[in-house]
C-alpha cells in the first residue's frame, strides 16, 4: 500500500466541510434548504431542472429523444443548477426534490404539478407517460427494467467510488483506487459480454436502458468522462466501445449531451434550453 497513513476513525464522527477534495460543497450531512430562492418557469409544461452530469445527461437524452420521435407534449424548458455553488439546496429546488440531487422534473401538464425526481424515475415517469422506449411486452419490459436497475445501483461504484478517488480526491491513495477500478472493471465486462449478442443493452431496441447506462459506461470508454479510458483498457471491451459509439451518433443524444452543460468546448455548451432553435449543433459524422 502507498497510501501515507492509516486512517483511525474518531469515536464520534465530526463533519469537516474542507476535507472532500473537488465538489465537496455538493455534498453535507443533513438535508433540507439552506436558502430560499425560487426557481424560474418556462413556457413549456415540462420544466427541468438540472446540470449536464451524467445523471443529469440521461434526461435531457431521453426528451431529445422523445422529440426526435415525434412527440410535440416533450417540449422543455431546461434551467441551469450550479451544484458547485449549492443551488440544489435552494427552497424552491427542495420543494421538487428532497434530496436536493439533480436532475429534478415537474410537470404541470395536468391538474396538479408533479414533481419526479431520481433520474431512473424520470426515465419511467417520462416513457410511460409517452409511450415510447419502454417495451409494453412483459418480458422486454422486465429486460429494460432489469438494466435500468442495474446502473442505478452499479454507477455509484463509478461515479462516487471510482470517478472520486481517480479525477477528484485530493490525494491519490491506493486502495481505494484499487477496489474501484476493479469493480468498474467488472461491471464493463458485464456490460460487454451483454453486448456481444444484443444490438443495444437490452436486446434489438433502443430503450431507456441504453439512455439510462450510456451517458456513464458509454462515455467512459469513449474518454468523455474522467479521462480514464487507457487506464481502464477500454479497448478490451470492443461490445461496449462499438455501443457506444453507435449511440453518440444518435443527433438526440448529441443534443441531450450539451443542454445544461457550461464546461467543454464552447459548441459544446448550452446553459439553458427552451426550444430547439437553441440548438447550434454540428452532427458528428
Amino acid at each position: 500500500m502507498t497510501d501515507k497513513e492509516d486512517y483511525v476513525p474518531p469515536k464520534v464522527w465530526e463533519w469537516k466541510s474542507k476535507n472532500g477534495g473537488n465538489w465537496a460543497s455538493i455534498n453535507r450531512p443533513i438535508a433540507g434548504p439552506t436558502h430560499d430562492k425560487t426557481l424560474p418557469r418556462g413556457q413549456h409544461p415540462l420544466q427541468l431542472y438540472s446540470m449536464a452530469t451524467p445523471n443529469g445527461q440521461k434526461v435531457t437524452i431521453m426528451l431529445e429523444e422523445l422529440l426526435a420521435l415525434g412527440v410535440k407534449e416533450a417540449e422543455y424548458d431546461a434551467y441551469l443548477i450550479k451544484i458547485s455553488e449549492g443551488e440544489q439546496f435552494s427552497s424552491g429546488f427542495v420543494d421538487i426534490n428532497p434530496n436536493s440531487k439533480i436532475p429534478a422534473l415537474l410537470d404541470l401538464s395536468g391538474e396538479q404539478a408533479i414533481n419526479v425526481f431520481e433520474s431512473g424515475s424520470i426515465l419511467v415517469y417520462l416513457a410511460e407517460k409517452f409511450g415510447q422506449l419502454l417495451p409494453k411486452d412483459t418480458i422486454q419490459r422486465t429486460k429494460v427494467m432489469n438494466w435500468l436497475f442495474w446502473q442505478m445501483g452499479s454507477a455509484p461504484y463509478l461515479g462516487g467510488g471510482f470517478g472520486h478517488f481517480y479525477a477528484y480526491a485530493p490525494s491519490k491513495m491506493e486502495y481505494p483506487i484499487e477496489r474501484f477500478t476493479m469493480e468498474v472493471k467488472r461491471q464493463l465486462d458485464v456490460l460487454n459480454r451483454q453486448l456481444a449478442n444484443n444490438t443495444y443493452i437490452a436486446g434489438d431496441d433502443y430503450s431507456i436502458a441504453d439512455i439510462a447506462i450510456w451517458p456513464w459506461y458509454g462515455a467512459l470508454v469513449l474518454n468523455l468522462v474522467y479521462e480514464a479510458a487507457e487506464y481502464l483498457d477500454a479497448d478490451s471491451y470492443p461490445h461496449v466501445k462499438r455501443w457506444a459509439k453507435a449511440i453518440l451518433l444518435r443527433p438526440a443524444v448529441q443534443r441531450g449531451r450539451r443542454v445544461n452543460r457550461v464546461w467543454g468546448e464552447e459548441s459544446e455548451q448550452l446553459p439553458e434550453r427552451h426550444s430547439a432553435q437553441d440548438f447550434t449543433i454540428k452532427f458528428i459524422k
